[in-house]
């Protein structure tokens, strides 16, 4: 292990972020703990984020949901309750507290549910009829989703509104901004992506009519809020929960292109795993096209390591980049980057268990282990 001082390391340079001074790059994304009963944020969520703040470190809160028609996972939380609210207040203060900023993505899951989370075990909502294939989980288990209903053009100003107040509620809990969740198949790509959407009216076929509903969701929250606290994630090149497109790199640069007159805050792409090439990791080169074009942030975030992430940042690849899993397991990520400390390693078996401490507020800080 040897010590590289900080200034040298390119994660660990200084970044203006719209109003906010950043001290370092390395980010921590949304990551669903599934640890939030009955949809309302716990108070262990203080402690677990608090100890991944760091000042001037950038913080993303787990996927919100945004309405009782937003659910499609087990314990996550939400934001449309003056309750919801109320809780996610001493979470944001612990973060700032120290000097942390700290943003919540907030979500609609759409066909990635079923039945038993919707309101009186309706149908889950969507751009099209099209049902989730049965979805093999990292415990063994498969999950099964329900046929959903396709969503009325009348229907889709009140998602959008939906957002607007979850935004809004986002901001009186204290956050310093909102993420919307534009990736992995959730809803906002359930009508970007040809595979699912199959829509005949304005927000079908072309790519612009696809795209729409999630640019009138940007529309609607830059005003309630400002676009100097709005961001947006989005994965062009996934393909998860069958949600995938024909073109993904036109839809990566038709959004990149779309989202510059907002001049949001930053917005967040997700890439397929890196490959591995002669034993080490290699980003992927499909991200290059969105740089080129959108004139704002860009955060990254795909498997990267420490060497990768410097390297992302010193070649203009990425702005700032995101480390889940490594952001698990090490709330002190920054620090060990600055160090080059050895890591702990992660448990993939309780990243999404109910345990308000195992796997969740218990990884050790590298000083601890010296001790």
């Amino acid at each position: 292990m040897g010590s590289v001082a900080a200034e040298k390391i390119p994660l660990l340079t200084p970044y203006k972020l719209g109003k906010f001074r950043l001290s370092h790059r390395v980010v921590l994304p949304p990551l669903t703990r599934c640890r939030s009963y009955d949809n309302v944020p716990q108070p262990h969520a203080v402690l677990f984020y608090s100890q991944r703040a760091t000042k001037g470190g950038l913080l993303i809160a787990e996927a919100t949901g945004i309405s009782d028609t937003a659910q499609g996972y087990p314990r996550t939380p939400g934001i449309w309750t003056k309750e919801q609210v109320e809780a996610w207040k001493p979470i944001v203060n612990a973060v700032h507290e120290k000097g942390g900023i700290f943003i919540c993505q907030i979500w609609h899951v759409g066909r990635v549910s079923n039945y038993d989370y919707q309101p009186n075990g309706q149908a889950p909502i969507s751009s099209s009829e099209k049902k989730v294939s049965p979805q093999p989980q990292h415990d063994g288990t498969v999950s099964i989703y329900s046929t959903p209903r396709r969503l009325g053009i009348n229907e889709i100003p009140q998602i959008i509104n939906d957002f607007r107040l979850a935004a809004r509620n986002a901001i009186e809990a204290g956050f310093d901004g909102v993420e919307i969740h534009g990736a992995h198949g959730y809803i906002l790509e359930q009508f970007m992506k040809d595979s699912v959407n199959d829509r005949i009216d304005e927000y079908g076929r072309s790519l612009e009519n696809r795209c729409r509903f999630a640019l009138e969701v940007v529309e609607g929250i830059v005003e309630e809020i400002g676009a100097e606290r709005v961001a947006i994630r989005l994965s062009p090149f996934a393909t998860e929960a069958d949600c995938w497109d024909s073109n993904p790199d036109a839809l990566g640069v038709y959004m990149a292109q779309s989202l510059n007159k907002y001049e949001l805050l930053y917005i967040h792409i997700t890439e397929p795993r890196m490959t591995f090439e002669e034993g080490k990791l290699k980003i992927p080169q499909r991200l290059h096209e969105i740089r080129k074009i959108y004139k704002g942030t860009l955060i990254t975030a795909g498997g990267y390591d420490r060497d990768e992430g410097n390297k992302a940042i010193q070649e203009g690849y990425a702005d700032l980049v995101a480390f889940g899993r490594l952001f698990v397991a090490n709330p002190d990520l920054p620090k060990r980057y600055e160090l080059n400390a050895p890591l702990n390693k992660y448990d993939r078996t309780t990243f999404y268990t109910s345990d308000p401490v195992v796997g969740y507020t218990d990884y050790p800080f590298y000083e601890s282990l010296k001790n």
